[in-house]
Formats: C-alpha cells, sequence, structure tokens
C-alpha cells in the first residue's frame, strides 16, 4: 500500500485519466455525428437531383397549399409537372392528396382535381385523397387507396428538395416509388432543414417522427 501522503496524488491522477477517456468519447461521439449530418447532406442533395421517370402505374402528387380551392403557386407547379408525366406516358393515372386547414373549403386534393380536370385530364383517371396532413399521413392514405385500386408502381411529385424524404416515407409505408421532382433546385435552407428531417428519421422512423412532432 503506498504512503498515505501518495493516494491523493494517485487518485488525482485516476481522475484526470478518467476525464481523458470522456473527453475523447464525446470528440468520437460529435465526430461521428458530423459524419453523419454531411453523409446526410449528400444524399439528400443527390436525390433532388434525381429524375426517376420510368413507366409506373400511377403519379402521386403532394400536396401544397391551396386558396378556395385556386392551387398556390407551389402546388401549381407540382400540378404541372404530373400533368407533363400523364401526357409523357409515366402513367396513365394521378393520385391528388392533401387535407384542408380550418377554416378551408376546399381541400388540397379536391383543387388539385378541379385544376388538372380544366386541362383536359378525365376525372376517371384521377383519384383523390384528402386523408392526411403532412408528408407520412397522406403517403399512407395514398397507400391504401393504390392497393385497393391494384397500383403497384408509382412516382412521386413534389419539390426537389423534399425527394429523400419522399422515399424514405414511402419505404417506410409500403410504397414501390420514384420521385419526379417539380420547380427549381433547391436552396442551401432548404437542404439544411431537410437533412435534419432525413438524419432524425433515418433513426428513429418517419411515422415516430411525426409522432414525437405532434
Amino acid at each position: 500500500m503506498p504512503p498515505a501522503e501518495e493516494r491523493p496524488s494517485l487518485r488525482a491522477r485516476a481522475r484526470a485519466h478518467r476525464r481523458r477517456w470522456i473527453g475523447r468519447l464525446v470528440l468520437a461521439a460529435v465526430l461521428a455525428l458530423v459524419g453523419y449530418l454531411v453523409l446526410t447532406f449528400v444524399q439528400v442533395l443527390s436525390a433532388s437531383r434525381d429524375d426517376d421517370r420510368v413507366r409506373s402505374d400511377a403519379i402521386v402528387v403532394l400536396g401544397a397549399a391551396q386558396y378556395d380551392g385556386t392551387p398556390s403557386p407551389v402546388l401549381r407547379q407540382r400540378l404541372d409537372h404530373a400533368l407533363d408525366l400523364y401526357r409523357d406516358g409515366v402513367a396513365g393515372r394521378i393520385v391528388l392528396t392533401g387535407g384542408k386547414q380550418a377554416g378551408d373549403r376546399f381541400t388540397e386534393a379536391y383543387a388539385g382535381y378541379r385544376y388538372l380536370t380544366g386541362r383536359g385530364v378525365p376525372g376517371d383517371d384521377l383519384l383523390v385523397v384528402t386523408d392526411g396532413s403532412s408528408t407520412w399521413d397522406s403517403l399512407r392514405a395514398a397507400e391504401r387507396v393504390l392497393r385497393r385500386e391494384g397500383l403497384d408502381r408509382v412516382t412521386l411529385v413534389s419539390d426537389s428538395y423534399h425527394s429523400s424524404r419522399l422515399l424514405g416515407v414511402a419505404d417506410e409505408v409500403g410504397l414501390d416509388a420514384g420521385v419526379s421532382p417539380s420547380g427549381a433546385a433547391p436552396t442551401v435552407p432548404e437542404l439544411l432543414r431537410e437533412t435534419g428531417l432525413v438524419a432524425l428519421g433515418q433513426v428513429i422512423g418517419y411515422g415516430r417522427m411525426l409522432r414525437l412532432s405532434g
């Protein structure tokens, strides 16, 4: 046993050793987190540049704001892109999603229906899915309708920054999907926000993330 006067020194060295190891573990965790976020950012950016126009059974349009039955500019861009895909023969059916906000007379899906029928798309080629106020809820509701209609492979239409999360949610709810994005290239703030959402969703699941945020 060391002399009594040496014991505090030994304890001090042991504490210093523990602090160094804790510091190394914290640094390793921080570096791992930063690395994961960087990889996720690259994933989100790469997905935003992909345009999957292969033949599918249906085109699914994600909802966006509407004003008393008139699509907002963002929703109109998505609908115009879906119309181009439809006319190009990518799919013969279009699924319109999106509910409504408190006080609204029309759902986002119905605003899309009016817009596309007004541009010559037969109503029989359109499916209106009004359940859901989030991406996860809308795609889950769409999956049930598609399964009932016997439609399997789908092409999702939304803004380009949304592509990576869309694919993750689609996989989670059981959709065989590709994405053909609408609109302009994503901005850096949009990519950063999506990076955070995708990074968390991939770890805990998008459905659970939605429940926690609600």
